[in-house]
């Protein structure tokens, strides 16, 4: 399939997945730092991927990818800190860490190729 926007890039439409999930979660949560910080990571992921793909230049989109790598990395960190600190379902929990990880190897993949 050939990418013609970043709309079709997979790895946006699964940070955007992760993104809606997160906030949907964070919704009944006082706890207004985490969720702040857990949800500007999340839209970070997808931002950047569109961000760098809009550039049009291999390089540039390149670096994009490895700034939302390291944002999913991030999120992936505080997922595990929700865990400890029990504020979502483990249910939940599994889902949003599936997701991250799954985001992480298909930006993995994408930098490889560029």
């Amino acid at each position: 399939m050939k990418i013609e926007r970043f709309e079709d890039i997979i790895a946006w439409q699964k940070a955007k997945e992760l993104t809606i999930e997160i906030y949907k979660l964070c919704e009944t949560s006082k706890d207004f730092s985490f969720n702040d910080q857990i949800k500007r990571a999340s839209v970070s992921i997808m931002n950047n991927i569109a961000e760098g793909y809009e550039r049009r230049s291999n390089n540039e989109f390149k670096y994009f990818l490895f700034t939302a790598k390291g944002s999913c990395g991030e999120v992936r960190s505080m997922i595990l800190l929700a865990k400890d600190l029990n504020k979502f379902e483990n249910h939940d929990l599994k889902i949003l860490l599936q997701l991250s990880e799954e985001i992480s190897k298909i930006l993995s993949g994408l930098i490889k190729t560029l």
